[in-house]
């Protein structure tokens, strides 16, 4: 059939033809079955490829955060152990420094006097306590040595990590360079 002007009127049954559910596209809301039915759906996100309505359950969401949270306090643990190391590392490398220069500054003037020297210096934000002593010494009796101009110079320094006061103990020996 043929309208005013020139355009095609179609009858009842064609124009129920052209808009069965079978030759319509769905709408946003709905999806078709195997014989051309629309069924209703709930969207809960964007349409589009992976809209397939799966998705996680709140338990298993809950669940996987569970268990990434128990990982993360398992690292958070190494973590701080790791920190408390590098501390104490850096302590007993200060301390070491300390008594190295105290027996460098000791045998800078040649063969040391007896005595104790003391004292304390602050470095890198660690107070260390020094004591040097210079002490003779004297070989076992099995050796059956007599040599003298011997001596002992020990450092003992301290310092305090945490709660608990550290000491590192440093010593060498020197012989008097007039002896031949």
């Amino acid at each position: 059939m043929s309208g005013k002007n020139g355009s095609t009127v179609l009858n009842d049954t064609s124009r129920a033809r052209a808009l069965t559910p079978s030759r319509r596209k769905a709408s946003c809301g709905e999806m078709r079955i195997s014989n051309g039915a629309p069924r209703k759906r709930f969207l809960t996100g964007p349409v589009g490829k992976f809209s397939n309505g799966a998705g996680f359950t709140f338990i298993e969401v809950i669940a996987a955060l569970a268990i990434v949270s128990i990982s993360l306090l398992g690292l958070l643990r190494f973590h701080l152990l790791s920190i408390r190391m590098v501390n104490t590392a850096r302590m007993t490398s200060q301390a070491v420094f300390l008594a190295q220069d105290k027996i460098a500054e000791t045998l800078a003037g040649g063969y040391p006097e007896l005595g104790t020297n003391s004292g304390s210096v602050e470095r890198d934000n660690l107070s260390l306590k020094w004591r040097t002593e210079v002490t003779g010494l004297h070989l076992p009796q099995w050796l059956r040595a007599d040599i003298n101009g011997l001596r002992k110079i020990s450092v003992d320094v301290a310092f305090k990590q945490g709660v608990h006061r550290k000491h590192l103990q440093m010593s060498t020996c020197v012989a008097d360079r007039k002896l031949e």
